[in-house]
């Protein structure tokens, strides 16, 4: 027993030799490295808008102020079907029921009613007509509205253009250090990406009033927005 012990300790140990040997050790670099992080650009006009529409109800009982949402939400899901908004394009985003309260000095609150409320996220693919949409659905009982959040349908190319412009800034920023060293730059070692931003600027707020009624178009300019890259690179400077 001590012998085949023995054996198999020797076999284990001369198994992990070779396993140990692969990791190949770290190759070194002769030269000094730079580390320089770039933000890259580029500038494009947003083609969808999302807009969020909503119908809020209050009434003496939940039930009542349920029934009066629904009613008044299947009048502007009508209107945004006749409008010619895909279903796809449509999405419930909240629902919600919660009790009124009346408050006074030292007593308990009481309930004086319910508030109901609905709100749908609606994606336009034409902003230009979007405007006039929100109108309709504001004559059609919808009595909340924010928005719009401006944004690229397919952003993949400006990302790429945003990327190369990244690496160009990193390189002509390098190029800079190496020169004030009294160096140059001899290749990159490494590129990583640190974030991206598809073409999403911040949400411009818009609110109809409860008893709000349009009198002319609701006009929503798609301006521009910057689709931007941040990538991280080493160089190798001699």
């Amino acid at each position: 027993m001590r012998f085949q012990f023995a054996a198999t300790t020797l076999i284990a140990a001369f198994i992990a030799v070779p396993a140990a040997a692969q990791v190949p050790p770290p190759v070194p670099l002769d030269g000094t490295l730079l580390d320089v992080s770039a933000e890259g650009r580029t500038t494009r006009v947003p083609d969808i808008a999302t807009i969020r529409a909503g119908v809020v109800t209050q009434a003496a009982s939940a039930a009542a102020a349920l029934s009066d949402n629904a009613d008044r939400m299947a009048r502007v899901l009508a209107a945004l079907k006749a409008a010619g908004i895909a279903p796809r394009d449509i999405a419930t985003s909240r629902v919600g029921l919660s009790p009124q309260y009346r408050y006074a000095d030292n007593q308990p609150p009481v309930i004086t009613g319910y508030q109901a409320s609905n709100t749908v996220s609606i994606t336009f693919h034409d902003i230009a007509k979007s405007g006039a949409i929100l109108d309709a659905l504001v004559k059609q009982g919808a009595n909340q509205i924010d928005g719009p959040d401006l944004a690229l349908d397919n952003p993949d190319a400006a990302l790429d253009e945003a990327r190369a412009d990244a690496v160009k800034r990193a390189r002509a920023r390098a190029d800079l250090y190496a020169r004030a060293a009294g160096l140059s730059v001899v290749r990159i070692v490494s590129i990583s990406e640190n974030g991206e931003n598809p073409g999403s600027p911040p949400p411009r707020p818009v609110f109809f009033a409860r008893a709000a009624k349009a009198q002319a178009d609701t006009a929503i300019a798609p301006g521009q927005t910057d689709v931007t890259a941040t990538i991280n690179v080493r160089f190798l400077l001699k």
